[in-house]
């Protein structure tokens, strides 16, 4: 069981901090023991932990992201998407959030399945738009708020155009308009 504030999460928040400092210094290749040593942890904390270098990456980034952009519960399906949206543009103006974004697809091999971490944040989604169906709302599915909310915004980072303030909310209103 981890405790929060722990020793593991400790671990954790620093294997995090060194892999977004590696990469945002341009060393988008740095391995497993580099990575360790900018920690301040053994390698084999890291293997043992993540298993590989990719699975390491896909935690950084989903973790800064359900930190940078949870999805709140604000009674609206509106207000839970737009709160939701804001995070993540904000997370993607960041330069932190970019480089672990690009980082994130550069190393997803196409044929692969979904990783179990990121079918949680589709999982947090989905939890959001069953409250607000169950409060009568209408909703989109969640590929919908992929194609109309997510997928906008990062393809921004992708081809390095910029995020501006309000993006992520204008793009709430065009999914629900739509709906």
């Amino acid at each position: 069981m981890t405790r929060p504030g722990g020793r593991s999460a400790r671990v954790r928040d620093a294997v995090h901090e060194a892999v977004v400092d590696l990469l945002a210094a341009g060393q988008i290749d740095a391995a497993i023991p580099k990575i360790a040593a900018h920690a301040g942890v053994n390698p084999t904390s890291i293997y043992r932990r993540w298993g590989s270098r990719d699975h390491l990456l896909v935690d950084a980034a989903v973790t800064r992201l359900r930190t940078t952009s949870p999805i709140p519960d604000t009674g609206s399906l509106r207000g839970d998407l737009a709160g939701w949206a804001e995070g993540v543009e904000r997370s993607m103006r960041d330069r932190h959030g970019q480089v672990l974004l690009r980082a994130l697809v550069a190393t997803m091999a196409p044929d692969e399945e979904p990783i179990e971490y990121l079918k949680a944040r589709g999982d947090d989604l989905q939890r959001t738009l069953d409250a607000a169906a169950a409060r009568g709302e209408p909703v989109p599915s969640v590929d919908e708020v992929l194609d109309f909310v997510l997928a906008p915004l990062y393809l921004r980072v992708l081809f390095r155009r910029p995020v501006e303030p309000g993006i992520g909310a204008r793009l709430v209103e065009r999914l629900l308009t739509a709906l």
